[in-house]
């Protein structure tokens, strides 16, 4: 490698390689380059590369081999990355064991470590614990912030007490914080959840009302919960209404409508919302049509579910084994096995392999 090798170079090689093992390889070789020294930059991109793919014990030896080169005070966002990366899979003891090592290598959590474990704990059914990392902190003297506060709001909608979550967000703004959409869609859908319709309207509204407009990522949340209910006409409504004040629906937007609807069993519907998206400017991915296929399938409308699978091909996306499977078990089930045979071996001359 060329001597003018420098950490932004491994960092960026690091972040575009897929397999992660084959950048930890790179990241190890560089080192026996003269003069190359890694970086809290080139750690924490190698960290988080692993982690997010999964592999901890690898991610575990890097980390120990930073806190020998980097100073550990600077040390907090990789951290939180670790605990981020073992939440995403279900590795709770483990985050937990990370954000408990901080002060030990002499990093002194801030209110950024202690939302990021917060959430994995509640997001994962451990309130009472979560509550207990809560006082810790404001034990410490942590100042909450709206995160804090919102992760909070989610575990009392999480256990039932919306009320309690109003309260809460009530009182947000003389503890110091503004109430953001975030923790106004969570108490909505925390009311909704509990069937409590009237109050989660109310509530929409007065943020509405408020100017809080809703971004589209709390929303999607908030339409999930209700799409999950059954209750797709309300998710309609609530959408119309903050389209109105300039939010804009995203593919993920989409994808939990289409999914509402053949829960539903309201497919000619699903198929009319399908055919609107590219009217919006949006352009439906593979879990878009896989979960259009799948409600298809189940109607045993397999011919209609074909004739999208084929459409998807068309638009230049690669069906899955999902995609795959959803058809041909279609096909059996109607006991037209010739179709079904057709449609494995088009799948098998595409790469897929049968299970």
């Amino acid at each position: 490698m060329s001597p003018a090798l420098l950490p932004k170079h491994v960092a960026a090689v690091v972040k575009h390689q897929r397999d992660p093992l084959k950048a930890l390889q790179m990241f190890n070789a560089v080192k026996k380059e003269d003069g190359f020294k890694h970086t809290l930059l080139t750690y924490k991109c190698m960290i988080d590369k692993l982690g997010f793919h999964g592999e901890f014990e690898a991610m575990e030896k890097v980390l120990l081999e930073m806190r020998l080169n980097v100073d550990s005070s600077l040390l907090e966002g990789v951290y939180i990355g670790c605990m981020r990366n073992y939440g995403r899979k279900q590795k709770v003891q483990e985050a937990i064991a990370v954000f408990e090592r901080m002060d030990f290598y002499n990093c002194e959590p801030t209110v950024l470590s202690y939302n990021a474990i917060m959430n994995i704990l509640v997001e994962y059914g451990y309130f009472n614990q979560a509550h207990k990392v809560y006082m810790r902190m404001r034990d410490k003297g942590i100042v909450p912030d709206v995160y804090t506060f919102t992760i909070r709001i989610k575990s009392f909608c999480r256990t039932k007490r919306p009320h309690a979550a109003l309260r809460l967000l009530r009182n947000m703004p003389m503890l110091g914080c503004e109430i953001n959409a975030a923790a106004y869609c969570t108490v909505v859908g925390g009311f909704f959840e509990e069937n409590h319709h009237i109050e989660a309207y109310e509530l929409f509204d007065e943020m509405l009302k408020l100017g809080i407009a809703s971004n589209i990522t709390a929303f999607n949340k908030l339409i999930h919960i209700l799409c999950k209910k059954g209750n797709v006409r309300e998710s309609e409504k609530l959408l119309n209404k903050v389209m109105k004040r300039g939010v804009s629906p995203n593919l993920f937007t989409v994808n939990i409508f289409i999914q509402g609807l053949c829960r539903k069993g309201a497919l000619n519907e699903a198929v009319s919302f399908l055919n609107g998206v590219a009217k919006e400017g949006l352009k439906p991915d593979v879990v878009t049509y896989n979960t259009l296929i799948c409600g298809l399938c189940k109607s045993a409308k397999v011919v209609e579910a074909e004739i999208f699978l084929h459409k998807m091909v068309n638009e230049g996306l690669e069906p899955d084994g999902f995609t795959y499977n959803a058809v041909i078990d279609g096909y059996c089930k109607l006991g037209i096995i010739q179709n079904a045979d057709k449609i494995l071996n088009d799948a098998v001359f595409k790469g897929f392999i049968p299970d």
